[in-house]
């Protein structure tokens, strides 16, 4: 893993890179996902079917829809601490996101005009959840939980089958979530089937949830046909740390990011050149112990970083450029760094909130912007499930009082008919 001192002379060419990490060339792809999502528009799910066979290698034909009995056999085979488990999770996401629901409201002028805001869920929604190198339940707990806050009355998943078979804690999970329609099409083909629907799938009015760079080009390609919550990188990690913080915590915390994939990123900064040196030789020292090791050395080889900056308010600042998707802030006085910090998709304080909890159960939506797009993008949230729509009901006092104004901007940009649909509603006596 290597180290960045912010006074060496390279380190802003060095330190771009890193801000510049999403900087993924879809190109190549996008020839290949149009092609995909174009031939399921056509032949809806003969084209699914094709795909399958030749991208996952097995038949599809009369498969394509999860069973019910398959999720529920799957739930009622599990292990009973696995169950207990599961149902923390879902409480407690399920908690966090019925508080950011917003309800329809209305205000009144003295005049008699009302104006107001109406929240209303969308009709379906399409979540996709990854199937490739891990099966991942929390994604579809992370996933679902927003929509059936939001009161979205269908949902349909899609997630990529391995011969045939749906990994049985993700068919428990969909049980325990009341799942309905769920089927077994992954990558660029679910989103396509999801976006324009076929015979099996109904078209979603919107599509979340992560996948490789097949899935987000896709994504990419079919917004604005439907929603999405936005385009999600490989994951990614940053930890602000002075040396009040466990070096042993901050190390295995890093290789945490580390063990999700090859691309997974992961970031220190610190004030201490002590410190980094103690978690790098840490690091090396677990690595050969992880179960996914081949991942995670990886990572840490070509996507990692420790920066050394020269105080904690430096430290703070380059945070901010990396604008990344999970920040722990692991000092004595974290919450004192709250309110400096601009950029990132969630925070976790103190020196007892590993991001893992964040990944599993704390509440808050693990689905998050990557690559820096958290200075834009936020969680994934009950807002992503729900459209709004103005409500504006001008009365005769109203539009006795604001007719004027509302010609002379009309008349101003030239548009006619705007200012007589206007005037001849304007009581001028």
């Amino acid at each position: 893993m290597k180290i960045l001192k912010s006074t060496d002379k390279n380190f802003q060419s060095e330190f771009d890179k890193l801000v510049h990490r999403s900087d993924n060339d879809m190109s190549s792809v996008i020839p290949v996902v149009k092609d995909i999502i174009d031939d399921i528009k056509k032949r809806g799910d003969e084209a699914l079917v094709e795909q399958i066979a030749k991208f996952d290698k097995w038949d599809a034909t009369n498969a394509l829809k999860i069973s019910n009995d398959e999720m529920k056999n799957a739930y009622n085979s599990l292990d009973e601490n696995l169950k207990k488990a599961l149902k923390i999770a879902y409480d407690r996401i399920k908690s966090y996101h019925e508080k950011q629901i917003e309800k329809t409201w209305l205000s009144f002028e003295e005049n008699g005009t009302i104006l107001g805001q109406k929240v209303t869920p969308v009709d379906r929604a399409g979540l996709y959840i990854p199937g490739g190198k891990a099966a991942y339940p929390s994604s579809l707990l992370m996933n679902a939980i927003p929509a059936i806050v939001a009161g979205v009355k269908e949902i349909t998943i899609c997630t990529p089958a391995v011969n045939g078979s749906v990994n049985n804690l993700l068919l428990a999970t969909m049980y325990l979530l009341g799942i309905k329609n769920a089927y077994k099409v992954g990558g660029a083909s679910a989103i396509g089937a999801m976006a324009y629907g076929t015979q099996s799938i109904k078209k979603v009015d919107v599509i979340t949830g992560p996948g490789n760079i097949y899935v987000a080009t896709a994504k990419k390609l079919v917004f604005g046909d439907v929603n999405i919550d936005m385009i999600a990188g490989p994951s990614e990690i940053g930890v602000l740390a002075d040396n009040s913080a466990n070096y042993k915590h901050i190390a295995i915390d890093l290789l945490s990011q580390a063990e999700h994939d090859e691309i997974a990123s992961s970031f220190l900064i610190t004030d201490d050149e002590k410190f980094a040196n103690l978690i790098k030789d840490e690091i090396n020292t677990v690595l050969p112990t992880l179960q996914r090791e081949k991942i995670a050395r990886v990572s840490i080889e070509n996507k990692a970083a420790i920066i050394v900056a020269k105080d904690m308010c430096e430290a703070v600042f380059l945070m901010n450029e990396l604008a990344v998707e999970h920040l722990e802030i692991a000092t004595d006085n974290a919450f004192d760094y709250l309110h400096k910090i601009k950029h990132a998709g969630a925070i976790f304080l103190g020196h007892n909130t590993p991001e893992a909890m964040g990944d599993y159960l704390a509440g808050p939506n693990h689905t998050l912007p990557t690559g820096g797009s958290a200075r834009f993008f936020s969680p994934l949230s009950v807002s992503n499930f729900v459209k709004k729509s103005s409500i504006i009901s001008i009365s005769k006092n109203g539009i006795d009082e604001l007719s004027e104004a509302c010609m002379v901007l009309a008349e101003a940009e030239g548009l006619g008919a705007h200012k007589k649909s206007v005037e001849l509603r304007f009581n001028k006596q």
